[in-house]
């Protein structure tokens, strides 16, 4: 009896402290297309150590600064590196066959919309007493004629429809809007505000959104309760493309790199310098630059604002950047390194220990660790399927929480359409998973037979220029095969549903 009551003593007391703790801020920055290896601390001792990889040439003297005050994870893996699907995933902590985000989001694809009857992140900050803004690219609805200013339009005239309102009832908890869907013209960005009157700034889209942050941190027009602690995501669209020319970045980031030898900027020895591609690595690594210089403007208005040190920043992105590895132009939706592998920072002061990890984090645990991370791993929802892995960035010693064994990669497809040409299903063309020294991915045709596999060392081989067969490694493929099977049961995969490869998958 003594000891069961002195627990319970402990217990009440470990909840009265939690409560009695202010809930941090929490500022979550991801700008799109954004791959690991653009980040200028791993060439710096103390990183380098952690990776097998090259970096890129980058200058990101704020992000490098940033790195040393937190947690860089090494290995966050981005499952289905799509726009789209990683949003679904970050936002309700689901893979894309239950987020309702299996395909990027437009206007043929009805069946690919952020889920209205679920919980997200920020339905859980806002029901605990957070203000919740959103500001950026939100890229999670099914476009509709629904443009505020011309009902029953569309807000865009192209055909398909990629951008979209996001009205009131879906913006899920997020109280402050100063968003858009997904739109491509980097200095001729626009934004629907909370009410739903769009804005035209004329000004290159992340550090205008850094503006926005800063007089919301500031509260310049009473845009949030002081009192309340605050959840902010900023989805800048750069370093996503177009990058082709100083319409796409800032004439001083470009300056940085425009008189640099192609092959002094793509190093890595699976980049193909001869691709036409290959010169847009200026612009591409100039808008890296211009997001660090409008990452820094939020981080110092944190400081100048004393705000700093009871603010979880997260720095990230929702999918990598190949430019020209691999032979390929396709920026993202394959299961490569530069694609998946992405950037994953977190500095909350006195709380995280700054240090590099290789948590194979994967998308849908991001919304769990948040939670996790302000003590409100209670209010997780029962539909989460990612884990929280808020004990493993504490260093708590007395939870015990299970490290991730590998890290499902997911492409999905356009299924059947309808007489329209509207899409009514999505096909599951590839599944796989990557582990900590290995990438395995299998593809498949319209019929479900295996048409491809993909496995790399990624220790011994870490630029993935060798395509081992699978014949020759049974064991190593035995061991792929039977985490792959493990996992897309766990989560009731469409390939789990329809068996699919069950000859060699043993669900």
């Amino acid at each position: 009896m003594g000891g069961i009551g002195l627990l319970s003593l402990q217990s009440c007391a470990s909840k009265q402290q939690v409560a009695e703790q202010e809930y941090p801020n929490v500022i979550y920055v991801f700008p799109d297309q954004y791959r690991n290896m653009a980040m200028g601390f791993w060439h710096e001792n103390g990183f380098k150590e952690h990776i097998n990889f090259a970096a890129d040439p980058v200058h990101t003297p704020h992000i490098d600064k940033f790195a040393k005050e937190s947690l860089v994870l090494s290995s966050a893996m981005s499952n289905c590196p799509l726009s789209s699907p990683h949003r679904g995933s970050l936002l309700t902590g689901m893979y894309p066959n239950k987020s309702g985000i299996p395909l990027n989001c437009n206007s043929t694809r009805s069946i690919s919309s952020l889920r209205t009857d679920v919980e997200c992140v920020s339905d859980v900050f806002s029901k605990n007493g957070y203000d919740c803004a959103y500001f950026g690219k939100l890229h999670a609805d099914f476009p509709t004629p629904n443009d505020p200013e011309n009902p029953g339009e569309y807000v865009e005239t192209k055909r398909p429809v990629w951008d979209a309102y996001t009205p009131k009832e879906r913006r899920h908890g997020f109280n402050y809007w100063y968003s858009y869907g997904t739109f491509d013209e980097h200095k001729n960005p626009h934004y629907w505000d909370t009410d739903g009157k769009r804005h035209d700034p004329k000004e290159w889209s992340p550090l205008h959104e850094a503006k926005q942050v800063i007089s919301y941190l500031r509260n310049d027009k009473n845009q949030r309760d002081p009192k309340k602690p605050f959840f902010i995501m900023v989805g800048m669209n750069p370093p996503h493309s177009p990058y082709r020319s100083l319409d796409d970045c800032m004439e001083e980031d470009f300056n940085l790199y425009k008189d640099q030898p192609i092959d002094s900027l793509l190093i890595r020895p699976n980049a193909d310098r001869q691709r036409e591609k290959a010169e847009s690595a200026r612009y591409y690594f100039a808008s890296v630059s211009g997001v660090d210089r409008a990452f820094g403007q939020i981080l110092d208005c944190l400081k100048e604002l004393k705000l700093d040190k009871n603010t979880i920043v997260v720095f990230t992105s929702d999918h990598g950047e190949t430019m020209c590895s691999q032979f390929t132009d396709d920026p993202k939706n394959s299961p490569y390194a530069e694609s998946m592998n992405v950037p994953f920072l977190v500095r909350y002061p006195q709380h995280i220990r700054p240090r590099v990890d290789n948590l194979l984090l994967s998308s849908p645990d991001i919304m769990p660790t948040l939670l996790g991370l302000c003590n409100l791993d209670k209010d997780i929802p029962a539909n989460v399927q990612g884990s929280n892995y808020a004990p493993i960035f504490y260093e708590d010693s007395v939870q015990t929480v299970v490290r991730p064994t590998g890290a499902l990669y997911i492409q999905n497809m356009d299924g059947d359409k309808d007489k329209d040409g509207n899409v009514i299903s999505y096909f599951p063309r590839s599944r796989g998973i990557k582990t900590q020294q290995y990438t395995l991915a299998l593809y498949i045709d319209r019929e479900n037979k295996l048409t491809k596999t993909l496995l790399f060392d990624d220790v011994k081989d870490p630029y993935q220029l060798q395509n081992l067969s699978p014949e020759e490694h049974p064991e190593i493929v035995k061991e792929l095969y039977q985490e792959l099977a493990k996992q897309l049961k766990e989560i009731d995969d469409p390939w789990y549903q329809q068996k699919i490869l069950s000859d060699i998958l043993s669900y």
